[in-house]
């Protein structure tokens, strides 16, 4: 009788420690239990596999085998391929011969709406779905409509508490419950990775690094520009002992280009290495501050490590964004609403006092209001910081088209001067 076994998949170290995290706290109890990873660069062929990476060890013995998606699929890229309508019956059983999956008991995903976790759950049928979060894109809106035979498979969603007091809507549409991942179940596999993890550079303050320019959120020059800004508004406070900490997925050429700009500014610049996660860094180095645009790594160093933080450049990129359903419109909305803020002149301030979870809702309800119509308030102030004017018409809110009273307070202020 073939034994039954547990899938999971990850394609980021933050993911794989979240998993060893949801399997210690007995979320998925015993058994056989499988991980396939992928690696999502731009060029996966010159990024590090998840399973190659330094910290992968500690998280390795949760599992009874690790394979590769990228191996399976080459030369076709994860994020990209998808089997075809009539491909399907015959990659199926290929997956489950190649791997020994003949009796698959749950298959535990991350990002359900994008390749290369929905082609897996289209693939791997026939048995219930979890979802874990892997980051603040969980209190945003299912990405894109997930068909019947995945959703309705899908029975919870294991997430970290973020930002206590607000509630997922990813898959809430589905009627999907989410879980709170305890705290202390993660800070302990940081631990453990940390241990593990090479010597770290010590420095005053990090910044985080992201990939808004493949993401077309930002030029190229732009992005390498906005981690310049950065660099200068840490020398203004005079922070001069700099990490730098690229996205995974982000390639090195923020970190080439950083190196090139630190020098004139007085700044020691060192980089951590691409596959150490954030949380990795801030559990080392305790830095004073942590700089980021919109990343989860800023809230996770505030709530998680009690270390200050500041947000920079939020407005642009929420100005940026486009179309409006953008899937990154709200985990940059609550870091601008939520967290201080970096000024290029090296000064921290805090945001305007907002409601963020009726905030988080009436966004995420202009971003997908047919997925969720009971989210609708009676009415939208309408502020140019998180609202689009035409989008507001578009979904009869009246009056949309005046400014909110914090921006006629600002107006009156800009003409008194």
């Amino acid at each position: 009788m073939p034994q039954k076994v547990k899938v999971f998949y990850a394609s980021t170290l933050f993911g794989a420690m979240s998993l060893a995290a949801a399997i210690d706290d007995g979320r998925f109890g015993d058994g056989r239990r499988v991980l396939i990873v992928s690696n999502n660069a731009a060029i996966p062929e010159v990024a590090t596999p998840l399973d190659k990476t330094p910290g992968f060890a500690v998280l390795r013995s949760r599992f009874d085998e690790v394979h590769s998606w990228n191996e399976l699929i080459a030369p076709l890229h994860p994020s990209d391929w998808r089997a075809r309508v009539i491909e399907v019956p015959m990659t199926e059983r290929l997956i489950r011969s190649h791997w020994g999956l003949d009796d698959v008991e749950e298959l535990v995903l991350e990002s359900i709406a994008v390749p290369p976790a929905r082609t897996i759950a289209g693939l791997v049928r026939d048995c219930p779905i979890s979802v874990y979060s892997d980051g603040l894109m969980s209190y945003g809106p299912t990405r894109d409509p997930l068909p019947a035979e995945i959703f309705r498979r899908i029975a919870r969603l294991i997430h970290l508490d973020l930002v206590p007091g607000l509630t997922p809507l990813l898959l809430s549409e589905y009627g999907v419950t989410p879980e709170i991942l305890p705290q202390e179940r993660f800070l302990a596999i940081v631990d453990e990775v940390t241990a593990t993890a090479p010597d770290m550079l010590a420095g005053q303050a990090i910044v985080l690094g992201q990939y808004l320019s493949a993401l077309d959120i930002l030029t190229a020059e732009e992005e390498a520009e906005l981690h310049e800004s950065m660099l200068k508004a840490l020398a203004a406070r005079g922070l001069t002992d700099i990490v730098f900490k690229p996205h995974p997925a982000a390639g090195r050429r923020h970190a080439q280009l950083l190196r090139a700009a630190a020098g004139p500014l007085g700044v020691r610049l060192s980089v951590a290495g691409e596959s150490v996660p954030a949380e990795v860094c801030f559990a080392a180095l305790r830095p004073e501050l942590v700089v980021g645009c919109f990343s989860t790594g800023l809230v996770t160093a505030q709530r998680y490590f009690g270390l200050q933080v500041a947000s920079y450049g939020t407005g642009t990129v929420l100005e940026r964004l486009a179309p409006y359903e953008n899937s990154n419109r709200i985990p940059v909305t609550i870091v601008d609403a939520l967290l201080p803020r970096l000024s290029p002149e090296g000064h921290i301030e805090r945001p305007p006092a907002a409601d963020l979870p009726g905030l988080v809702r009436a966004v995420g309800y202009c971003m997908q209001a047919d997925a969720y119509p009971e989210l609708r308030p009676e009415h939208i102030e309408f502020d140019p910081r998180y609202f689009k004017r035409k989008r507001l018409e578009t979904l009869g809110f009246a009056g949309s088209g005046k400014p909110s009273a914090l921006t006629r307070i600002r107006r009156k202020i800009r003409s008194a001067i």
